[in-house]
């Protein structure tokens, strides 16, 4: 898949308007970002791009900051490559979880060892929502449970279920792209108690489930919370991130309004996951 780098310079560069830059984006496709000492990159697939979207007054609510950018084709056949030598390094999570690519030679050991495509940023552990997802996962019992990943991106979430001992993972993602590269993780690292699935929550159906875990914007987890809650098994958690601690109110009233129990949040640079019972 071919993919657009749009790399911006914001005026006032500050960490807050870097972060409502990123929000905005990530709610019109945007799938990866990274961020240097002067300018924000920003990557989505060329079929999705638009550049209408970069020019709207919305990407910089009630003005609160300008920005200029450039745009930057990546061929296909170049991603992984730019990926090894700018982007995607060996990440180590909590001292236990190694997320690595298949061309790295150097990096530590640790109890799951997860081999990634490097095909987009999100599912690679390098954005906050992910490594906060991963320090939830870790802290699990997972052992014979059923799991719902939805958003899978890479299905790196799945993954680490299914080597904490998940018997059954049921992976979900709206694009086509992800649902690829999940195929192709799920095969490198030894996953057959996996099944993958293309589309969105109206994929659900009577099955249930002891764990399910939703790393996906704010709105489609405000959208899907209801389907989410009819498929989660008594007792049973959900775990969500994706969003913004001023997103987390609205998320926990949706959530109890449907009878669910706030257990807890974790943050990191103003991203949070929040786990909730049923």
């Amino acid at each position: 898949m071919e993919y657009k780098k749009v790399s911006f310079k914001i005026e006032p560069d500050s960490e807050t308007n870097r972060e409502i830059l990123i929000a905005k984006l990530a709610e019109s496709d945007y799938d990866s970002f990274t961020e240097t000492d002067d300018k924000v990159e920003a990557f989505i697939s060329s079929a999705k791009f638009s550049e209408e979207i970069i020019n709207q007054k919305s990407l910089s609510p009630y003005q609160l900051f300008s920005y200029t950018y450039s745009v930057e084709t990546i061929p296909n056949q170049d991603w992984n490559e730019v990926w090894e030598k700018n982007y995607f390094k060996p990440l180590l999570i909590d001292n236990e979880c190694l997320i690595r690519a298949p061309f790295h030679t150097e990096y530590p050991s640790a109890r799951y060892e997860i081999i990634i495509e490097p095909r987009m940023a999100f599912g690679t552990g390098n954005h906050e929502t992910t490594s906060l997802m991963i320090s939830e996962i870790l802290k699990l019992n997972l052992e014979d449970k059923k799991v719902l990943d939805m958003g899978c991106g890479t299905g790196v979430l799945g993954i680490l279920a299914s080597m904490k001992g998940a018997k059954d993972i049921l992976a979900i993602d709206i694009d086509e792209n992800a649902y690829n590269v999940t195929l192709e993780n799920i095969k490198s690292n030894h996953n057959p108690n996996m099944i993958v699935k293309l589309g969105g929550a109206e994929l659900l159906n009577n099955e249930t489930y002891d764990y399910i875990f939703a790393n996906i914007h704010r709105n489609v987890l405000l959208q899907d919370l209801p389907a989410y809650c009819s498929v989660l098994n008594q007792k049973g958690s959900l775990i969500m991130s994706g969003f913004y601690f001023s997103d987390l109110k609205a998320l926990q009233m949706e959530a109890e309004s449907l009878g669910m129990k706030f257990i807890s949040y974790q943050q990191k640079n103003n991203w949070v996951a929040a786990t909730f019972t049923k």
